[in-house]
């Protein structure tokens, strides 16, 4: 009989609308008396069941099966009743409604002005909507999500059913399935746990896994570096199911990077460090580390250095060296920003300033002012010398005590932020590009018309021809900003992480223009690069970890100087400056001989199985 009803149901699209229709609400009438109707084997009505079968099988849904109140025990009335009863009264108060509105409109009443009958007559639609959308809406998106096709009605049905309708109209289950395999289920990943050498480290670890220790904590709780990376490590692993195999944590001093470097450690990168020269700067020779992973980048810098070697050294000059940082503070009014500004720019006041800012540091020197509005927001460009720290914390501090002193005669002073992007930090900006930040240095050489051919392969005349095609005008075509150049990023990141710089300042210290003219009647090139905002120093920061310190110390510019406060920063800056200016000559002379593409393939193109050689 079952199958006659299914079959009669799917004899034609009308039949089978009706059959579905009926079949939903015979599911939402066991799903209101599932609760009753599972203690006993016959339905309300008393009629028996299936001979077999005393209550719903186990696929049914739980959820289905639970006391939750549905939509439709709004009223103890059978199903279709309660539909009936909610649809006359939600038309029948829409319709009430729109008469009563528009008999206030014609009789211009205002439509706030309501009766109690108008307000029982709202309350009664908006329960009547509710009903009707928990009732049929619900269902209506859950049909989009779980039935992708008009007929997967019948998939759904035939493929493996849970339950059926007889022919009295009493839900039951159905056997199950024969000879169906079960479905595979994908095994979760096991969690990596890999035991520590002692009992308490391993208590440690399933407290940070279970939430009940910070993991930033561990250092103060423990006071020990390393073993607290070591557990945090252990942790992650076990938390995330992931292996950190290949991430070296031995071998590193975990308390140099505590409070000033790193926070929550688990181990350190591997950066190979390769070293370009010797460069010849200032009639002084460098070997220049530089840490990267881009092949090619060593060789072709080395192979400037070798140019410039050849033809007597670089000259670099040291242009301006001042840190900035610029706040932004607002006003009730324009008048009131315009006010401090003048008072900031007035020479009278700038000593006294002076004074107030170079309380920060011993090393801190204010240099100037530079204010500009915007509206009634003022920013103010605080440029100060800062030693041989590259500096931001210290003309932060100067800039704190200046806006202190400035809160005393300007009482409706605001201050918004202690940096308003005027300075401008870790973003390119025309004001680094014109004013300068950091150290600005020029660096120049004349390479002989030999060397250029002998050396770099090339010619002046096709050197200088791309220089201005390419740094000058491609540059201003592209719109760029201080990026008049080849790769001077390349570099400059290159010795910065090497260094121990801020990477992140690579962005403004790379502001770059390259110029390449002739000299000596057309047959020497000169070639010099104008950077006017490298960020470095020589202490502070990652310049204190021992791999970048011995960078530093290769360079002979490692730690303050004693003689000349801010010398070996000054001096790192020269560097940079004359290491760009090598990689600029040798990636010209590569690009004007058509031979950056064969080298890259040829040097950056390993033919090793790099993964077999690390297993192995």
């Amino acid at each position: 009989m079952l199958t006659t009803t299914r079959q009669q149901a799917q004899a034609s699209p009308k039949s089978r609308a009706q059959f579905k229709f009926f079949r939903r609400n015979m599911r939402m009438e066991a799903r209101r008396r599932a609760p009753k109707s599972s203690r006993t084997t016959s339905s309300n009505d008393g009629g028996p069941l299936h001979p077999h079968h005393k209550q719903l099988a186990p696929s049914v849904d739980d959820r289905s099966l639970s006391p939750t109140p549905k939509a439709s025990d709004a009223l103890p009335l059978p199903l279709y009743l309660t539909n009936a009863i909610f649809f006359t009264l939600f038309f029948s108060v829409a319709y009430y409604l729109l008469h009563r509105w528009r008999d206030k409109i014609r009789n211009s009443t205002p439509l706030h002005v309501v009766t109690f009958a108008e307000i029982a007559a709202i309350v009664s639609l908006m329960a009547s909507f509710i009903y009707l959308l928990g009732f049929f809406g619900i269902d209506f998106v859950q049909s989009f999500i779980t039935r992708p096709s008009h007929d997967a009605w019948d998939l759904e049905d035939t493929a493996n059913p849970s339950y059926l309708i007889n022919e009295d109209h009493r839900l039951v289950t159905c056997p199950p399935p024969v000879n169906t395999p079960p479905i595979p289920k994908l095994p979760n990943p096991e969690p990596i746990i890999t035991p520590l050498a002692s009992v308490e480290d391993e208590e440690i670890v399933k407290s940070v896994t279970e939430g009940t220790l910070p993991s930033y904590s561990l250092e103060s709780k423990l006071g020990d570096c390393k073993r607290a990376a070591v557990i945090r490590r252990e942790a992650l692993q076990r938390i995330t199911g992931r292996s950190l195999e290949g991430l070296p944590v031995e071998g590193f001093d975990y308390d140099s990077v505590l409070g000033q470097c790193c926070e929550m450690p688990v181990g350190y990168v591997q950066i190979p460090v390769g070293i370009a020269g010797p460069l010849l700067l200032n009639g002084m020779e460098y070997m220049v580390p530089m840490a990267t992973t881009e092949g090619c980048l060593v060789a072709s810098t080395n192979r400037g250095c070798k140019a410039m070697y050849a033809s007597g050294g670089a000259t670099s000059v040291l242009l301006a060296d001042g840190m900035t940082r610029a706040p932004v503070v607002r006003f009730e009014t324009a008048k009131r920003a315009s006010e401090l500004k003048l008072f900031l720019e007035e020479p009278d006041n700038f000593d006294t300033l002076s004074i107030v800012f170079n309380r920060s540091s011993r090393f801190a020197r204010l240099q100037g002012i530079k204010c500009s509005m915007a509206g009634k927001n003022l920013y103010m460009r605080f440029k100060c010398s800062t030693g041989d720290a590259m500096g931001m914390n210290m003309v932060s501090k100067g800039v704190q005590n200046v806006l202190d002193f400035l809160q005393s005669d300007f009482h409706d002073m605001e201050v918004i932020g202690i940096s308003g992007n005027f300075c401008s930090d870790k973003k390119p900006a025309a004001v680094n590009w014109i004013e300068g930040r950091g150290k600005s240095v020029v660096c120049e050489a004349i390479i002989k018309e030999e060397i250029v051919k002998k050396v770099l392969k090339t010619s002046v005349a096709s050197l200088v021809e791309l220089n201005m095609l390419k740094n000058l005008a491609g540059s201003a075509v592209a719109g760029a900003l201080g990026g008049f150049n080849a790769h001077a990023s390349n570099i400059v990141s290159a010795i910065f992480i090497a260094t121990g710089q801020d990477p992140a300042q690579n962005i403004e210290s790379s502001h770059c223009i390259t110029m390449m003219e002739a000299v000596n009647n057309g047959k020497d090139l000169h070639v010099s690069v104008t950077m006017p905002s490298i960020e470095v120093g020589t202490v502070g920061g990652g310049t204190q970890l021992a791999s970048q310190s011995a960078c530093l110390n290769l360079l002979g510019v490692k730690g303050a100087s004693k003689e000349s406060p801010g010398s070996n920063s000054r001096l790192l800056a020269s560097i940079v400056a004359g290491s760009v200016l090598a990689g600029e000559l040798s990636l010209m002379a590569a690009i004007a001989q058509g031979q950056l593409v064969k080298s890259h393939m040829k040097y950056n193109r390993s033919s090793r199985d790099i993964s077999e050689a690390a297993s192995s």
